[in-house]
């Protein structure tokens, strides 16, 4: 059972044109089998100008975060194959999506995870066709120090489950699910090493529709921002009892290092 959190078909072609046109895109969630919906921030509040500079919108309903000035880290089910494309376009630098100081940058080629066939191994990369300065980026996790505790996340997505696209960035804080308690609640679909959960019992706060590919995030020992997940799939948006389930980005490190490299970057 796919639950992602990005939207697809029409609505991503919709996205596309109008991702910095209208003030709010309605962007109706996809139904899925056994009920479930594809995930935006819901529970959040506006997050401030510069806040979370490395945040980036992706034209294909999507979000990701600048990993280095011509990478963007985002989601394998957010892609297609690995090779040349420029059809994406990135907007960064901004909260507002229709902002006249947003940067927005064309891709020039996609690297999806090896073996991706949509069950885990959820992460890919953007090479941009030109480098983005001024903007910090958003390091990785290298061990699982930092997989636990409460995560930021923040994202365009819809603020309630079937709701529109945001025009402003939203943020909200969730606290980590043991890989037990989210298996529990997803029937043993969950992938332990490769993927992690955060979210309340009680649903309320959680990414949705159009956050897939975004960044989950925490403080590290020097009081950075480190990234720990990367929005994948859950089962509606902030219902109780089924938390966000994320990409574990620290079991992956080593590749998506290795595949950064490999992109110049």
């Amino acid at each position: 059972m796919i639950r992602w959190r990005t939207l697809t078909g029409l609505l991503a072609a919709a996205l596309t044109a109008a991702t910095v046109g209208s003030a709010i895109l309605a962007a109706p969630a996809s139904a899925e089998p056994g009920g479930g919906v594809t995930p935006n921030v819901v529970g959040g509040s506006r997050a401030a100008e510069g806040e979370f500079p490395f945040m980036v919108r992706l034209s294909m309903g999507c979000g990701g975060a600048l990993y280095s000035s011509r990478l963007v880290l985002t989601a394998a089910h957010c892609v297609g194959s690995t090779g040349t494309n420029t059809s994406i376009t990135a907007t960064l630098g901004v909260v507002d999506l229709q902002s006249s100081s947003r940067i927005t940058v064309k891709s020039n080629y996609v690297y999806r995870a090896p073996g991706y066939n949509g069950n885990g191994k959820d992460w890919a990369l953007i090479r941009l066709a030109s480098p983005v300065t001024g903007l910090s980026t958003l390091p990785i996790a290298t061990s699982t120090a930092y997989d636990s505790g409460t995560f930021t996340v923040a994202g365009w997505g819809a603020a309630r489950e079937g709701g529109a696209q945001q025009r402003y960035l939203l943020k909200a804080t969730v606290p980590f699910v043991s890989d037990s308690s989210c298996n529990a609640s997803y029937g043993g679909d969950l992938i332990p090493n490769e993927e992690i959960c955060a979210g309340y019992a009680g649903g309320g706060t959680d990414t949705c529709q159009g956050d897939s590919g975004g960044p989950m995030f925490r403080r590290d020992a020097a009081n950075a921002w480190i990234q720990v997940g990367i929005v994948s799939w859950g089962n509606g948006c902030a219902r109780p009892n089924y938390p966000g389930v994320y990409t574990q980005v620290s079991y992956f490190s080593s590749a998506i290092a290795s595949a950064a490299a490999s992109l110049g970057g």
